[in-house]
């Protein structure tokens, strides 16, 4: 059993907690498939005005016929009025402030689309079978590319980072389970009352 299995057992239970009334949805005036979830923190994209640029102008572009939602990272943040791209994000690129877990299952969940530089942010999407853009040269889950959950699109070049967006929109990949079937914590459960009577 692997730890993405264990995960995928938290996803579907948090996801059940999570519907598509109340919570962040409720807060931020969202429709449940009428927005996109944005998140970027790693250092290679924030430590890189000229990548951050990229993303920046790739989200705008999306928000230009999506609205994107985008809990804005402490780091992030700072970079960007650092840079002076904070006070000229379009409206329609909703920068808002960090989110509690439920609220961010609640958000991947009904989002229509993610676009993440987040190793775990990647999973989460599939797990709740939001098509997936990662904003990134490379994975660690390319399982999920090559199941079609997920696409990299290396923020290089604004154009082709929103064309990627676009193009994920109303996709799905093919149904696999390369982490489990959500029932980790039964079988845990099971090995352990096992070893405990052997």
């Amino acid at each position: 059993m692997a730890v993405g299995d264990v995960m995928y057992d938290v996803a579907l239970h948090h996801g059940a907690r999570t519907g598509a009334e109340g919570g962040a949805l409720e807060r931020l005036d969202l429709a449940p498939g009428g927005y996109a979830l944005a998140t970027v923190h790693r250092a290679e994209n924030t430590d890189a005005a000229s990548r951050l640029a990229v993303v920046v102008r790739a989200l705008s572009m999306l928000a230009a016929t999506l609205p994107v939602v985008w809990p804005l990272h402490p780091r992030t943040r700072l970079v960007l009025q650092q840079q002076g791209m904070l006070a000229a994000l379009p409206a329609a690129l909703r920068v808002v402030e960090p989110v509690g877990y439920l609220d961010m299952v609640q958000l991947e969940k009904h989002a229509a689309l993610v676009a993440t530089d987040s190793g775990g942010v990647q999973k989460e999407a599939f797990f709740h079978r939001v098509p997936c853009v990662t904003l990134r040269d490379e994975t660690e889950w390319v399982e999920l590319v090559d199941a079609g959950w997920n696409r990299l699109a290396p923020p290089h070049d604004a154009a082709a980072v929103a064309a990627a967006l676009h193009a994920a929109i109303g996709t799905r990949g093919r149904e696999v389970q390369p982490y489990g079937r959500g029932d980790a914590a039964t079988r845990i459960a099971e090995r352990l009352a096992a070893d405990l009577h052997a």
